[in-house]
């Protein structure tokens, strides 16, 4: 079973590279992670089922910072989650969740994001900008269906089944009945053959849009670039919480928190008292 699982680990680090634009340093990180875990862990097939038991693993890592572990035990979810997309039956066990504090979201600069719109397509633009306008999760982007979207209102479907409307920008809506007018889809917003375009087919499209300006930009950037700005533009935290559908206030506050960071830096920068010594 593990030589099987080895051939799948190598199919694994290319999809990294060619569905997600991982960097080779990340890729060869994850490489690594895997490599070493199932040097420890008990593998056991069972009932038509794989059996991963990380607790060997666990044991042999434990004295590491929280961070790292977290990281590595990403590395395993992220290759068993790839298994059970190729018809493996894999569950893995001893798999509780390693907090970590939360670090702050980077968002990315609203110039940056009109100069990566400059080199794009209709399809990459409307991907850009819906991201980035609407402040979707990249899950909820893929499954945004036409019937979803009116001249003024874009009604998502979240997290937990939750649904929320969010406004539609009129530029927003120009660059979608572009896109719209030459898209031969039935269902949904991104669709080719009939079905909807996979998450890591919208990734892919943001990778290559940001890559052709020297850029590394996720998805979930677009999201935080969104909240983020609504904050420092002056957005109530309840509001911007909830355009976001998150569940909880607290999870809003961390773009609070880096709105903060960010003024603070502009501060020292600006401020005469804090330039001393400069010429």
């Amino acid at each position: 079973m593990k030589k099987s699982i080895d051939n799948h680990r190598i199919l694994f680090l290319e999809s990294l590279e060619k569905h997600r634009g991982y960097s080779d340093l990340t890729i060869k990180s994850y490489d690594e992670s895997i490599k070493e875990a199932f040097s420890f862990v008990e593998v056991v097939d069972e009932n038509q089922h794989t059996f991963i038991d990380l607790m060997p693993y666990r044991v042999k890592i434990a004295k590491l910072n929280a961070k790292t572990i977290s990281k590595k035990l990403s590395a395993i979810r992220s290759f068993t989650a790839y298994l059970i997309d190729n018809g493996m039956k894999v569950v893995l066990k001893s798999d509780d969740s390693v907090k970590v504090a939360k670090t702050l979201p980077k968002p990315i600069a609203h110039k940056h994001i009109l100069a990566a719109l400059e080199h794009s397509n209709e399809e990459e633009k409307l991907v850009v900008v819906a991201l980035y306008t609407l402040g979707l999760r990249v899950s909820e982007l893929a499954s945004l269906k036409l019937s979803d979207v009116s001249n003024e209102w874009v009604r998502v479907l979240g997290k937990g089944a939750k649904q929320r409307d969010v406004p539609l920008l009129s530029s927003t809506k120009e660059i979608l009945d572009k896109y719209l007018s030459g898209f031969a889809g039935n269902t949904f917003l991104f669709e080719k053959k009939g079905e909807k375009l996979s998450e890591n087919s919208l990734r892919y499209i943001i990778n290559k849009v940001f890559k052709r300006v020297g850029m590394k930009v996720s998805p979930h950037q677009l999201r935080h670039s969104y909240a983020t700005a609504l904050l420092n533009g002056g957005a109530p935290i309840v509001d911007v919480s909830e355009l976001l559908g998150h569940s909880s206030m607290a999870t809003t506050q961390i773009y609070t928190k880096l709105g903060s960071a960010l003024k603070q830096q502009n501060y020292n920068k600006a401020h005469p008292l804090c330039r001393v010594g400069e010429s």
